[in-house]
C-alpha cells in the first residue's frame, strides 16, 4: 500500500495558494509535487490537493492508498462523506466519486509535524503562484 500525505495552503483566506503531495511507495522511491493554485482559501486549497493527489494516483494505476492529511475538515468530510457547507459540497462530490474507484482507500488525520514533507511543497507552491 502506498502512503500519500497531503497538504493544502494559502496565504491570506483567500490567497495565493499551494497544493503539496508527497507520495511514498515504501520500497525507497517517493514523489514530490508542489502545484501552485492560484488564488483561494485555505480550505479549497486542501480540497485541491485532495482532488489533485487522487488524480495523480489513479493515473499510475495506484489502487490501494493510505492518505494522511493535517486537515481535520478534509479528514472528517471523507469519513463521513459529507460536508455541511454548500461551498465544499462539490469538492467532496468529486473526491468521493474518484475514490470509490479504489481497491482500498484510507484517510487518516495526523498531526501538522507529521506531515511536514507536504507542508513544505505547499509552501512552495504559494511562492511558485508569484512568478
Amino acid at each position: 500500500m502506498v502512503d500519500v500525505y497531503i497538504d493544502g495552503a494559502s496565504a491570506g483566506n483567500p490567497g495565493f495558494s499551494g497544493a503539496g503531495i508527497f507520495i511514498n511507495y515504501k520500497n525507497g522511491q517517493v514523489e514530490h509535487h508542489s502545484i501552485p493554485l492560484g488564488l483561494l482559501s485555505n480550505h479549497e486549497a486542501e480540497y485541491e490537493a485532495l482532488l489533485l493527489a487522487l488524480d495523480l494516483c489513479l493515473e499510475r494505476g495506484l489502487t490501494m492508498v493510505s492518505f494522511r492529511t493535517d486537515s481535520k475538515l478534509i479528514d472528517e468530510a471523507v469519513e463521513k462523506r459529507y460536508v455541511k457547507n454548500k461551498r465544499y459540497q462539490p469538492y467532496l462530490h468529486k473526491a468521493l466519486e474518484k475514490i470509490d474507484t479504489f481497491d482500498l482507500f484510507f484517510m487518516k488525520w495526523v498531526p501538522s509535524n507529521q506531515n511536514k514533507d507536504a507542508d513544505q511543497l505547499a509552501r512552495r507552491a504559494i511562492r511558485e503562484n508569484a512568478k
